[in-house]
């Protein structure tokens, strides 16, 4: 899978929000800085710069080097999924999972009202599947379901395969767009087991045809990315090209501490 370049860091501000249940919401950006807003694939990885309350988005410069940030308190930067890009209407889409104060990027999105600023970076990222695959499996939790349906979206209407997604209750649920083909469950979150994630043990109830060309889309916590990433490619044999999987977020860690253990953890995952 090839990486997308990264684009110019970029001012925007809220046009409008939308709750999409209890704990997602959906906030549509705006601003001139979109006008060459590069075209890019479903669920595409942006970086988002979010304010300290009462601050303006301060934004770093791209160089050589990489972000070089001016003086001032930097914001919160968060990696998101692009929900939606609406080059006629000058807008970009995103979906915030709400748990409370105890993330900067959760606080802002709770409160975030129209003409609230936020920084934007991207996109960039892998592509999270391959369109031209004859089976597709997605799983993941809340945090993936951005992604998750913007992959649905994309696919053909003759695709086949399955979704899973993680939520913790039926209130969570929504009505996605995919495929007649391709089956859409819900899992309805239980007290983590010391076995095997609900998301991996699903997985393993999942058939496809032996000779099927399959791509798989896997993100949302640690634990289970882990599990469902072992079990693709050592116990079914996918290749590493026909997996994406990402964890967005482990149990029991802030952002910032979980960051520097991520790509770690990646290559853990990755050994038998």
């Amino acid at each position: 899978m090839t990486q997308q370049p990264s684009t110019t860091p970029r001012r925007l501000t809220v046009v409008d929000t939308t709750a999409l249940g209890p704990r997602l919401r959906r906030i549509t950006l705006s601003g001139r800085d979109l006008q060459d807003f590069p075209a890019a694939g479903p669920g595409a990885h942006i970086k988002l710069f979010v304010p300290r309350p009462g601050q303006e988005p301060l934004l770093p410069t791209r160089g050589a080097k990489g972000l070089s940030w001016p003086p001032g308190e930097r914001p919160a930067v968060r990696t998101y999924s692009l929900r939606g890009h609406d080059p006629e209407r000058g807008t970009v889409a995103v979906e915030f999972v709400l748990h409370g104060d105890d993330g900067p990027a959760s606080r802002w999105a709770a409160r975030a009202q129209a003409g609230d600023p936020i920084g934007l970076a991207g996109p960039g990222g892998p592509p999270l599947y391959d369109a031209d695959a004859d089976f597709h499996l997605l799983a993941g939790d809340l945090s993936a379901l951005p992604a998750i349906a913007a992959v649905l979206e994309a696919l053909p209407a003759t695709a086949r395969g399955a979704a899973l997604v993680e939520i913790a209750d039926a209130d969570d649920q929504q009505s996605l767009s995919h495929p007649p083909g391709v089956q859409l469950r819900w899992l309805h979150a239980s007290t983590p087991s010391a076995d095997e994630p609900a998301l991996a043990a699903a997985l393993r109830e999942v058939d496809w045809p032996a000779t099927a060309r399959v791509s798989a889309t896997v993100a949302g916590e640690n634990a289970a990315v882990i599990a469902i990433r072992r079990q693709l490619l050592f116990d079914r044999g996918l290749p590493r090209a026909a997996v994406y999987a990402v964890p967005y977020w482990r149990r029991g860690d802030s952002e910032e501490r979980y960051h520097e253990d991520r790509h770690r953890i990646m290559d853990e995952a990755s050994s038998p």
